[in-house]
């Protein structure tokens, strides 16, 4: 039995990782290039977020501001479309589209889109098994066989929710990226040659998504692998 921290198996998170440090190059550069494009509409993130939740009747979801680079969120509890230096006074190409994908999950919950209802309610339980399982999992490899293997089942089964949040996140995010694009091209917001921009933009941001799946997915083998090597001892 290898040690948990240097095994064999680390090499199965190599190609997860490269891939990871792939997208986010990808998201940077992608976004850094439509950010130099103004829009032809000179409406900005706030502008452009503001009209669409307005046009839907979304009333009582404010437009917020926060501090940072690309740390765009939509606040649920406080109904808050929050965007980012990078994007709250740009009226770039780039911006529109993180401004009109973050709307998207506005109105992804006032729509009651199912499986962002999945992923809210798997939020407490993903979290404790993000933090919890990998812990658990090396007290089970001290233990060694018996009881070592009851903490190290446990381990991978709290990392089977934190993997189900990675796995649930993409409809999540594909269908706001739609729903930004389809605004943005309807309303004119941004003219039909300016689109293709967007749609880089939001196509680039979701492989940061499938890139934290992909790495979930190979945690979890390696902590089956790890576990199966155990039993066998």
């Amino acid at each position: 039995m290898f040690p948990f921290f240097f095994d064999p198996t680390m090499l199965l998170l190599l190609p997860a990782l490269a891939f990871a440090i792939w997208a986010q190059w990808k998201v940077s550069s992608t976004f850094n290039r439509y950010s130099r494009i103004p829009s032809r509409s000179r409406l900005t993130g706030r502008a452009v977020a503001t009209q669409i939740l307005r046009q839907n009747m979304l009333n009582d979801v404010e437009v917020g501001h926060v501090s940072g680079h690309l740390s765009d969120h939509y606040d649920p509890t406080s109904k808050t479309v929050n965007l980012s230096d990078s994007n709250y006074a740009s009226y770039s190409v780039a911006s529109l589209a993180v401004a009109a994908h973050e709307v998207g999950h506005a109105l992804q919950h006032a729509h009651g889109y199912q499986p962002v209802t999945w992923r809210s309610r798997l939020v407490p339980v993903a979290n404790i098994g993000s933090t919890a399982a990998f812990p658990l999992f090396f007290i089970g490899l001290l233990f060694g066989k018996g009881l070592g293997l009851f903490f190290m089942d446990l381990g991978i089964a709290l990392f089977l929710f934190a993997l189900l949040f990675h796995i649930v996140t993409l409809p999540v995010e594909f269908n706001a990226s739609k729903r930004a694009l389809a605004i943005l091209e309807d309303s004119g917001m941004l003219a039909a040659d300016e689109i293709p921009g967007a749609k880089a933009v939001l196509r680039a941001a979701a492989l940061t998504y499938v890139a934290s799946a992909t790495m979930a997915l190979m945690n979890l083998l390696r902590l089956i692998i790890l576990r199966n090597a155990m039993s066998r001892d």
